[in-house]
């Protein structure tokens, strides 16, 4: 039975053969960071920027994807590379230092695809342009945007710095310009529940994003959000709930999003909670499962309308 649209289907069904990200930290650094006086960014977030492990501590660009790539070799028989720029906001310069990072990067490797993570506030016409010539020279250009919650509420709480409108403006600037374009969502932020993630779950569908990332919340030692943990103020929900919550949202998602991913990965000297939670793969097979035993699937609920 069909359940969802996985990124591992999606990718075999494209290069038919196995298909990887090459995560690259090219020096970004996340400009909420630096506006903020406390130099904290979102509650929720690292010192890392999601930094890849396998990058261990090198700089170097180049070394950077000669070592993942040979790790992804061996480990994963890959033979597909797409260059990921992952850590922190990696559209946070102006566009012709963007340029020079990018061709250089591209340049190390036969990459089939660019895919960039930012920041809703760090996108622009400019900064889009270019990413838009990219993709007029036969590379599938790929951003990865951060919304985390349909909520204002929910954003301000976070320390996001920026509204829903702000995200969708961005959203709409980079589609507009045939940039292919994944939403990252956290499940379980303080003060949500089932209604608020279904509220996002809708406002998601209604723009019919090309992919969607889900994250169940982590609480990280390093993170500002420990501090209230500590305190007893936040609990994480646990893998059945995260696994509930999933099953609920991906019921409204229209069938041509590609899901990416379900669950959180954080090393885990620096998790606090949770502590006890399954594996990315056997959490896959449970809300497989779960799906086929409540007889749904993604887009069960899906009610498409045009949107702003």
């Amino acid at each position: 039975m069909y359940t969802f649209n996985s990124y591992s289907y999606y990718l075999k069904s494209i290069y038919k053969q196995p298909a990887y990200r090459v995560s690259v930290d090219a020096g970004f650094t996340c400009p909420h960071r630096s506006r903020n006086q406390n130099n904290t960014g979102c509650l929720y977030c690292a010192g890392g920027g999601s930094r890849a492990p396998y990058l261990g501590k090198e700089s170097d660009i180049r070394l950077q994807i000669r070592g993942a790539i040979d790790f992804l070799k061996k480990r994963y028989h890959a033979g597909v590379f797409l260059l990921y720029l992952q850590a922190f906001s990696g559209t946070n310069a102006e566009p012709p230092t963007l340029k020079r990072i990018y061709d250089f990067a591209l340049s190390c490797a036969p990459f089939k695809e660019l895919i960039i993570s930012t920041r809703p506030d760090c996108i622009d016409r400019e900064k889009t342009k270019l990413l838009k010539t990219y993709a007029e020279n036969g590379l599938k250009v790929w951003v990865e945007l951060g919304l985390q919650s349909a909520s204002d509420d929910t954003l301000w709480r976070m320390n996001r710095r920026h509204t829903v409108k702000d995200f969708v403006t961005a959203f709409n600037l980079l589609k507009k310009n045939g940039i292919y374009v994944t939403i990252h969502l956290i499940f379980g932020l303080p003060g949500e529940g089932e209604e608020e993630i279904i509220h996002t779950a809708r406002f998601v569908a209604d723009l019919k994003p090309d992919g969607l990332k889900i994250h169940n919340l982590h609480i990280l030692k390093s993170s500002p959000l420990y501090s209230e943990y500590l305190c007893g103020e936040i609990v994480t929900p646990c893998a059945l709930h995260h696994r509930d919550f999933v099953v609920k949202a991906l019921e409204y998602l229209p069938v041509e999003t590609v899901i990416m991913r379900l669950t959180c990965d954080s090393p885990g000297d620096d998790l606090a909670s949770p502590l006890s939670f399954f594996s990315k793969s056997r959490f896959y097979e449970e809300v497989k499962k779960e799906m086929i035993l409540q007889k749904t699937w993604q887009g069960k609920k899906y009610n498409p309308k045009a949107i702003m």
